[in-house]
């Protein structure tokens, strides 16, 4: 971890603003597209780049704004790594949110999020929150091994619930699917279920499959030859160097999917999701007057 003194932290247009207050990541996952070439690490991934003045160029940033709008974070590196327990930038930025009248929109894949459940209740209530979470992988012995250094599928479902039961909409991003590996009608179905279960707005699915550029793709073509013997061999024969890596199964199990979500009202179309999540519900105040 290093510190840096960051010259912006918004990002985006006027009704889409994203930050990071962090670059890198020390979850460990081996499909990382944050890994890329394309993103031009200056610094090893793991040595997370920690923009420690975020707080105070955010709101400065806010102080300029006269229309409110939502602002996301999580993209590209996740606000809730393990030095956030310890530095609390996440935390301190969504208080200038909060305090300004902004939303809030986090994705992660952390239950240090629930640390924050008071704060981001307060946004949804004041305005709009959205928690997006990563799942992946049903099985929690895979979890571990894809997604080794940060709580497995079963935790950030029971994140999820929490957030419902303080009702703070959820959405959940199914992606990526590996190809081979947890492409099965199985592990698709379980999490579904509980997504249907805990009341989730919406899922993001793009396919039934990942993408690999340069630099993600050698990192995770070495963890596939740690945990699965043959499998890099495999995906070579099957996908050479394409950026796209679709699941053979990948049509069946994207009926699956849609069937599911149409069943239990869940919004399932990407950029419908989008769309819910960039929402800033600029009447939300003077209803809730109204309605007193």
């Amino acid at each position: 971890m290093h510190e840096v003194e960051a010259k912006g932290i918004l990002k985006g247009s006027s009704n889409d603003l994203g930050m990071n207050i962090y670059r890198g990541c020390t979850h460990g996952c081996i499909y990382c597209d944050s890994r890329s070439l394309c993103y031009q690490f200056t610094h090893a991934f793991e040595d997370v780049e920690v923009k420690i003045n975020a707080p105070e160029l955010l709101e400065k940033a806010l102080k300029s704004k006269r229309r409110k709008c939502m602002i996301a974070t999580g993209s590209m590196s996740d606000p809730y790594m393990h030095c956030e327990k310890d530095l609390r930038l996440t935390r301190r930025c969504l208080e200038i949110i909060y305090r300004h009248g902004f939303g809030a929109a986090v994705q992660t894949k952390s239950d240090l999020i629930l640390d924050d459940i008071d704060l981001l209740e307060k946004i949804n209530n004041d305005t709009k929150c959205v928690v997006q979470m990563t799942l992946t992988t049903w099985d929690e012995d895979l979890c571990r091994i894809v997604e080794p250094n940060v709580c497995t599928t079963a935790r950030r479902i029971e994140v999820l619930e929490q957030m419902q039961k303080r009702g703070i909409p959820t959405v959940v991003w199914l992606t990526p699917i590996l190809p081979f590996i947890n492409d099965t009608e199985e592990n698709i179905t379980a999490i579904l279920n509980e997504c249907v279960r805990v009341g989730v707005k919406g899922i993001i699915c793009f396919d039934m499959g990942l993408t690999l550029r340069d630099g993600d793709r050698e990192y995770y073509y070495a963890a596939l030859d740690r945990h699965f013997p043959g499998m890099k061999e495999r995906y070579i024969r099957a996908y050479g160097n394409s950026y796209e890596v679709p699941s053979p199964d990948s049509r069946r199990l994207m009926g699956i999917f849609r069937k599911v979500c149409r069943e239990n009202g869940i919004i399932h179309d990407p950029m419908e999701c989008f769309e819910y999540i960039r929402e800033f519900p600029e009447d939300k105040k003077q209803i809730s007057i109204f309605d007193l």
